[in-house]
């Protein structure tokens, strides 16, 4: 049985630590301007902003979350978490995604009510909001120049709320103008409905992939036959059995599997060919392979039958 953890480290380590830096200046900027636009919010007694004021305090979990997450990950494993506490990354995703749905369903009930009753909203909400719009677009300049936002799944959920905040911004500016101009307070919730299905759409996304992760189902970007055709493909290889392709966390997918080959074959070279072809083929690091004989393989097979 063959072992292969190689590699890994200093790309990791490197996004690693740009994800940190990245995520506690966002985490600066959005808690900051977070007070700023509930006080607004109240004052103006604007839903448009008042929503993307909860949802900016939602940013402000999510991005202390995520940084929590990483700060987290960084502590070494031990007898009772062999893989160290990395997935946590994966728990804090799958929270923020949560929030994004719940954020949503809140701003449609608030919504709803106010197209009954039309509040009166001043003005003012239109410079806050779009003070709001320069942080966000700051905020998401900051996370995708200076942290891994495509191949981490903590990343990109952190990355989403603020994007769906951006869209808020843009939501009460509209708002704002329409009921400055025209007097049109019903622009308000209608603005609010926009921005949350935009949440929602968001939310579900970074829900479902973490949970797929979660579930330790095959990484998305890989091909469970592809995978198995190509390992087939080797000399003297018969079968392949107990295959198993996870992610531990976002940029950590692992591998698993049993190779049945002819009795003659040199099984250190096979592991040497089966792991190379796994890592440039596949750029799968960590990988845990069984080699056995025929025999081996129909006596394993004759005591999963009894």
């Amino acid at each position: 049985m063959g072992h292969d953890h190689h590699g890994h480290s200093h790309d990791h380590h490197h996004h690693h630590t740009n994800n940190k830096k990245a995520l506690l200046l966002s985490f600066i900027l959005i808690a900051t301007f977070m007070i700023v636009e509930v006080i607004g919010g109240l004052l103006t007694n604007s839903l448009a902003l008042l929503s993307d004021a909860g949802h900016m305090l939602s940013d402000a979990v999510a991005l202390g979350l995520s940084l929590f997450a990483f700060k987290l990950s960084e502590k070494a494993a031990n007898a009772s978490k062999t893989y160290g506490y990395k997935r946590f990354e994966i728990l804090a995703a799958l929270i923020n995604g949560v929030t994004l749905l719940a954020i949503s369903v809140y701003i449609f009930y608030e919504a709803y009510h106010r197209f009954f009753d039309p509040p009166n909203v001043s003005p003012m909400m239109l410079w806050i909001a779009i003070i709001g719009l320069i942080v966000n677009i700051v905020v998401a300049f900051i996370l995708m120049s200076g942290g891994d936002t495509k191949g981490n799944l903590n990343m990109r959920s952190a990355l989403l709320h603020v994007m769906g905040d951006l869209l808020g911004s843009v939501g009460a500016i509209i708002a704002g103008l329409l009921i400055l101009f025209f007097n049109w307070n019903l622009a308000d919730p209608i603005a609010s409905i926009v921005v949350a299905v935009l949440i929602l759409i968001s939310g579900y996304r970074v829900t479902r992939d973490s949970f797929h992760i979660l579930m330790e189902g095959t990484p998305t970007h890989l091909s469970y036959q592809e995978i198995e055709a190509a390992l087939m493909k080797l000399d003297n290889v018969i079968n392949i059995h107990d295959l198993h392709i996870w992610m531990i966390t976002s940029d950590f997918p692992s591998f698993t599997c049993h190779i049945v080959v002819e009795e003659s074959t040199d099984r250190d070279q096979l592991l040497q060919k089966a792991s190379a072809l796994l890592k440039d083929t596949f750029q799968i690091e960590h990988t845990t392979i069984q080699i056995e004989g025929v025999q081996a393989d129909i006596q394993q097979s004759e005591n999963h039958c009894q």
